[in-house]
């Protein structure tokens, strides 16, 4: 028998893992590295938060990727050697992690690497018949395992392309697996670059568990602030707070094919981008108002359009949500919802054991487990929740 597959075999039969996630979002933030030690497996799976941080990208890093992010157009040589260039990178920001908090790498049994995603297009964006939904996440699994020396999963979102899925959001495995509660309702939402929820029944049912994208969550505001303020995001909504809300241009950015498509349904900022505000203004001609106004509608563009989704989706009841990623931060996104909201209940995920800037990488770790030691969850016969496990094996030699 193959060693690693031995040592596969072996750690799936122990009680628990130590595994390491890895999450880079569109926001081109950094790396979020989580190491966790994972128990069980399924519903039956408990997760601890042994050690995490956020490794910044340099100027350097964010400009490198941002050559063929989201784009239609690009050198595609370069993408190829970027593909594995982000996987060493990976691979050296782990190794300092681990050198930092004192873990050698054998006391560590898997890395879940999600990736860095460059473009995601699902068939309703790219509208190219005979083709499937796509999306890709470079940063090579391979290289990771030989730079580290730890057996690594990544690549998870291609099964979920190949069961049907649109490739994400991926949330929804580990949130039904690790933020389940009985007799409880809970909305987990996440508002990075772009907005997502998990509907969590409290009776525990698999098969009503729910999960979509709403539209954009930081990615329009960010990007505006990148470009008109060079600064990555509006602390505290100070800009967008000393703005007045433009309603023409508001309904301007609503009025786009996204917010009628079913749900479930995902997106990135391949659709939500500067491109999709400076078209909203012209289709408007719109001209003669402030940068504040704009981050003001595009703040509550975001309030909006994930509000409408949970609406749209669950209804008017009674849930407890809790919030993570950038845009639970921002107090006048959250400020607005609640108002939108008022018969649910705001929390940061935090209260959940969690921190919800970690939630992601945890997430993929959860992701890992299930790969390794357990089995499919039954999400029943649904679009957008393929009953799969995901993710594709490096060895380190």
């Amino acid at each position: 028998m193959n060693k690693n597959i031995k040592r596969l075999h072996t750690m799936a039969s122990r009680d628990h893992r130590m595994i390491i996630g890895l999450m880079s979002g569109t926001s081109l933030d950094g790396l979020d590295i989580a190491l966790c030690k994972v128990s069980g497996a399924g519903r039956n799976t408990q997760v601890s938060l042994m050690a995490f941080q956020t490794t910044d990208y340099s100027d350097e890093i964010k400009n490198r990727i941002k050559e063929i992010f989201a784009k239609e157009t690009i050198n595609f040589p370069y993408m190829a050697m970027l593909n594995e260039w982000i996987g060493l990178l990976h691979g050296e920001m782990i190794n300092a992690f681990l050198k930092k908090i004192k873990i050698d790498r054998t006391q560590v049994d898997l890395i879940a690497s999600h990736g860095q995603t460059v473009m995601h297009a699902p068939k309703h964006q790219h509208m190219q018949e005979g083709f499937p939904n796509t999306t890709l996440q470079i940063g090579d699994g391979d290289h990771i395992a030989v730079k580290t020396g730890i057996i690594t999963v990544s690549d998870f979102r291609q099964k979920h392309l190949a069961a049907g899925g649109e490739g994400a959001p991926l949330a929804v495995y580990g949130d039904y697996l690790i933020f389940s509660e009985p007799a409880e309702d809970r909305i987990m939402l996440n508002m990075g670059g772009i907005g997502n929820f998990t509907y969590l029944p409290g009776d525990g049912d698999a098969s009503k568990v729910f999960v979509t994208d709403t539209g954009p969550g930081n990615t329009l505001m960010d990007a505006f602030m990148k470009k008109h303020y060079n600064l990555p995001f509006d602390k505290n909504a100070h800009k967008a707070s000393k703005g007045t809300i433009n309603q023409k241009l508001l309904q301007s950015l609503k009025d786009h094919y996204f917010f009628r498509l079913k749900f479930p349904k995902t997106t990135g900022p391949e659709v939500f981008n500067l491109q999709y505000v400076q078209d909203a203004l012209d289709k408007e001609n719109l001209k003669d108002f402030s940068h504040e106004d704009i981050m003001a509608t595009l703040n509550r563009l975001s309030a909006e359009t994930i509000t409408d989704a949970i609406r749209n989706v669950i209804g008017a009841q009674h849930f407890k949500v809790y919030m993570s990623g950038g845009g639970a931060h921002n107090p006048l996104l959250v400020a607005s919802m609640k108002t939108m909201l008022p018969e649910c209940t705001f929390y940061m995920c935090d209260e959940l054991g969690i921190s919800g800037d970690a939630k992601e990488a945890v997430l993929f770790a959860v992701l890992a487990n299930e790969t390794i030691a357990g089995n499919p969850v039954n999400f029943g016969s649904r679009e957008g929740v393929p009953s799969v496990c995901m993710g594709k094996i490096s060895f380190p030699e």
